[in-house]
């Protein structure tokens, strides 16, 4: 056992204070490295606060992890020592049990889609429950994970712009890959966050023509600095019905419970879709009408397996995109969850674990 230090919260209040956890001894597939820099995401906020249902605590969270290896184990071939290495929200399915014999892989494992695995199911990268022990995330300086739920962050990503990449990038790239976001399209992307401002660069890589839809035009300049051609404040009186029968794809990255969705379907186009990756805490209502008439999709879309993972961080090298990042550290992390709930970031914390 090794022991590590970390930043944890002990209740809903998500008071975070100097921590330490025992990690096991490396297994025979496993890559053991330095955690150099974890993304705070919004979904680490839920669920320290008990916003997603009840946690064990104390919990360290963090599934934005990007760090350098530093020990392998000796069946292990995708990582070598020294190699930038990142960890996104999950570390498990049944494709981890090395007991696992190839008839008995379940259809999304072996699709690549380990997120939804019906065999053992997803482990998550913290707050999740392996042989009896709660996980903990890279709020932490050391970090251990089999080598098939590992990604290579490609060295011309600095690892504190990398990180942000394993949830937020993924989050909105799998969803505007599979939608067909690219050139003759147009589309929308609500929410100028950590999520959003991830999405405006995806989109327009892949050659869409890409708008921003935000409560106000605070952050008009950025979204247009990250490839937006337009920006739309939806405060502005008669924004919303300016843009009916608009766009092919509007990709959604806000959480809001009071959310007007339907006024948003009308801005889609006849077929159009409206991608959800945004998780508010209550249930919405929509009006199917609003579907039904020009024969519009609603759809969600929950991060994405490790190739498509994999293939997120090569496109974002490719195309020199990466996440906006405020470097903090340990004793910074209950003012900025504070921050990003308030909006106040942009656009994403980054915890620098030396801190620590």
């Amino acid at each position: 056992m090794t022991k590590v230090r970390a930043y944890a919260c002990n209740d809903t209040s998500s008071q975070f204070h100097p921590h330490t956890i025992e990690l096991s001894d490396p297994g025979p597939k496993d890559v053991l490295f330095d955690v150099k820099y974890a993304g705070i995401c919004h979904s680490d906020i839920h669920t320290a606060r008990g916003e997603w249902g009840p946690q064990k605590y104390p919990l360290v969270p963090g599934h934005e992890i990007a760090g350098i290896v530093t020990e392998v184990g000796d069946q292990v071939t995708k990582f070598a020592i020294g190699d930038h290495i990142g960890v996104g929200c999950m570390t498990g399915s049944c494709l981890s049990d090395p007991d696992t014999s190839e008839d008995e892989v379940c259809e999304q494992c072996a699709a690549g889609h380990e997120n939804f695995c019906v065999g053992s199911g997803t482990l998550w990268t913290y707050g999740d429950d392996r042989d009896g022990n709660p996980t903990a995330g890279g709020y932490s300086q050391t970090f251990i994970v089999d080598e098939r739920f590992g990604l290579k962050i490609p060295d011309s990503i600095p690892l504190d712009t990398a990180a942000p990449l394993l949830c937020a990038g993924i989050t909105t790239y799998s969803p505007l890959k599979r939608w067909g976001a690219g050139p003759g399209k147009k589309v929308a992307v609500v929410g100028m966050g950590g999520l959003g401002h991830m999405g405006v660069q995806l989109a327009a890589a892949m050659g869409a023509d890409v708008s921003v839809i935000s409560q106000t035009r605070a952050k008009e300049e950025d979204a247009r600095r990250l490839g937006a051609s337009s920006f739309y404040a939806s405060s502005e009186e008669g924004t919303l019905r300016s843009l009916r029968n608009t766009f092919d794809i509007i990709l959604c990255t806000v959480s809001a419970s009071d959310f007007d969705y339907n006024s948003y379907f009308a801005a889609l186009k006849s077929f159009g879709v409206f991608v959800n990756v945004g998780l508010p805490e209550d249930p919405a209502t929509i009006d199917l009408n609003a579907l039904i008439s020009g024969d519009k999709v609603l759809a969600g879309s929950n991060i994405g397996g490790i190739p498509i993972t994999q293939e997120m961080l090569d496109f974002c090298a490719e195309h020199n995109i990466a996440s906006v990042v405020e470097v903090i550290g340990g004793d910074d992390i209950t003012q900025a969850y504070d921050n990003v709930v308030n909006s106040k970031v942009r656009y994403r914390y980054v915890i620098d674990t030396a801190t620590f």
